[in-house]
C-alpha cells in the first residue's frame, strides 16, 4: 500500500534520482542534491514497499503565493494517481499556510488543468520567481508553461 509522507533528509538522493531521470529526457529541469537538501521540508513523497516512487514540493515564494515544483512519479508507477495525490497534498499545505494562490511551471499543463489549474501568462507571475530561472541554461526559452490555481 502506498503512503504519502513528508520527505526526510534520507530521501534526498531518491528524490534527485527521480527528478534527474526526467531531466535527462528533457521532460523537467534538473535539481542539484544540495538544493534538494536545502528544500527537503518542501517535499512530499510517495512510498511503496520502502521505495520512493514519486515526489512533489510546495515552495513558498511570497506571502500570498507558492509554487508546486519537482513533481515526478517513477514510470513504473504511472497511472496509479500518485501525481494527483502529491499535488493535492501540496495544496493542503498551501491552505494550512494561508496561501490563496498556487502556480506551477510545467511541460505538462494538461495534467494540472485536470486538477483545476488554469493556464496563465508567465509574465503575470511576480518577478521574484525568476531568481532561479535566470541561472537556468534554458532561460528564457525553457518551454515550460505557467498554470495557477486560486485556493
Amino acid at each position: 500500500m502506498a503512503q504519502i509522507l513528508r520527505a526526510k533528509a534520507t530521501d534526498a538522493k531518491s528524490i534527485q534520482t527521480l527528478i534527474n531521470t526526467y531531466a535527462a529526457k528533457d521532460a523537467m529541469l534538473p535539481r542539484a542534491l544540495n538544493s534538494i537538501y536545502e528544500h527537503i521540508r518542501d517535499f512530499h513523497i510517495v512510498v511503496e514497499d520502502n521505495m520512493v516512487l514519486g515526489c512533489c514540493a510546495l515552495h513558498v515564494t511570497w506571502g500570498d503565493l507558492a509554487e508546486i515544483r519537482s513533481l515526478a512519479v517513477d514510470e513504473c508507477a504511472h497511472g496509479r494517481g500518485y501525481g494527483r495525490l502529491l499535488v493535492e497534498r501540496c495544496l493542503e499545505d498551501a491552505r494550512e499556510l494561508g496561501l490563496p494562490k498556487v502556480f506551477a511551471l510545467t511541460y505538462i499543463p494538461d495534467f494540472f488543468e485536470k486538477l483545476g489549474f488554469s493556464r496563465i501568462n508567465k509574465s503575470d507571475l511576480p518577478h521574484k520567481i525568476w531568481s532561479e530561472c535566470i541561472n537556468c541554461p534554458k532561460f528564457p526559452d525553457c518551454g515550460e508553461e505557467a498554470v495557477a490555481l486560486e485556493i
